[in-house]
């Protein structure tokens, strides 16, 4: 399950990881969170590598962050939080322990950090980027503030630390409406995701809102005439998409949110069938704690999300790898434009 031979060696050696249908039975309880997605001789193979990353979070004192996106595997095998990327950022805030392991990609393992200087912050795949974080530079964002004199600059928390610090504060999708609403200008910048920054337009009109040309891979590739399509083969069947795809896909859906928002949607209107045009993990997370409803259709899924495995997370605890710094000055203004996000949240939430 480890794709560097040295490092499967010395897990091997180090713990018992052979698959086993005896454990399997006695973690029964964990495997009773996914067993509608993953088959019993999966959970068989998964099962000693759970039980021996639970046994090191103890050692280590370590909690796991995990996105929405991860497998279930590990969403519902060793998670301690998850969340999509605003629950996270205001988890990180919170957390006691001394390690934190960030299972999603490297801008969310950065914004543990900015959080939490004094914790050592690890993911197992450092490799593990973004193509919206990838999309923009701090030059980027200057260039943007330039041709827009006096806009502030609202970026998405999918970009690197150097983005961020140049920024006025971030936003996620689930909050993205309520931090540019809460902007004094009139115009105002948002950056990198151009999907996101004009389905936000449609709901703050009274902003004038301009972009970076940015996109997610696993987003845009969702066109209008998918869902059209799949609605012609399979009427009755709520279609659920995600502000990053873009905006006649969003036209099409019968309701759009971030992934905490879906999940919530799904949750309260419980139909028949769902198609969720997002990132193909995320019906699989919550499939078994919502039996009644049958989820099909196409997914897209994220190449980067899936670079973090249970073996990765176990080889990251036992040897301490990979640790995240961010360079301090970098960290306090990024730290700011977090922060400043979570407060508007929290304030437009009281």
């Amino acid at each position: 399950m480890l794709d560097h031979p040295a490092r499967s060696a010395e897990l091997d050696e180090r713990y018992d990881l052979a698959p086993s249908p005896e454990l399997a039975e006695e973690m029964k309880d964990v495997y009773a969170r996914m067993a509608r997605v993953v088959a019993p001789p999966d959970w068989a193979i998964h099962a000693p590598y759970v039980a021996a990353i639970e046994r090191l979070k103890k050692e280590r004192n370590a909690v796991v962050l995990a996105h929405n996106y991860m497998t279930p595997d590990i969403y519902h095998g060793i998670a301690d939080v998850v969340g999509d990327s605003l629950q996270l950022a205001v988890a990180a805030t919170e957390i006691e322990a001394d390690v934190i392991v960030q299972c999603g990609v490297h801008f969310m393992a950065e914004t543990s950090k900015i959080l939490n200087p004094s914790k050592t912050v690890l993911i197992p795949d450092s490799s593990a980027g973004c193509s919206l974080a990838e999309s923009v530079t701090a030059a980027g964002i200057e260039e943007m503030r330039a041709r827009y004199p006096g806009a502030p600059v609202v970026t998405y928390v999918n970009t690197t630390a150097e983005v961020k610090a140049a920024s006025d504060v971030c936003c996620t999708s689930s909050n993205a409406a309520q931090i540019v609403a809460a902007m004094d200008s009139e115009t105002v910048i948002m950056a990198p995701d151009k999907y996101l920054a004009q389905n936000v337009a449609k709901q703050v009109p009274q902003k004038r809102i301009v972009w970076w040309d940015g996109a997610c891979i696993v987003h845009e590739q969702y066109t209008a005439d998918d869902l059209r399509g799949f609605r012609d083969w399979n009427p009755g069947t709520r279609i659920i998409a995600h502000p990053e795809c873009p905006p006649d896909v969003i036209g099409e859906a019968d309701y759009s949110g971030s992934t905490s928002g879906i999940i919530d949607y799904v949750d309260r209107e419980r139909p028949e069938k769902a198609m969720l045009v997002t990132e193909c993990s995320m019906a699989s997370n919550i499939a078994d704690a919502l039996p009644e409803v049958d989820f099909v259709g196409p997914c897209n899924m994220c190449p980067y999300m899936k670079k973090i495995t249970l073996a990765k997370v176990l080889w990251s605890l036992h040897a301490m790898a990979e640790p995240v710094e961010v360079d301090p000055a970098v960290a306090d203004g990024a730290r700011r434009a977090v922060e400043r996000m979570i407060e508007i949240s929290r304030r437009a939430a009281a």
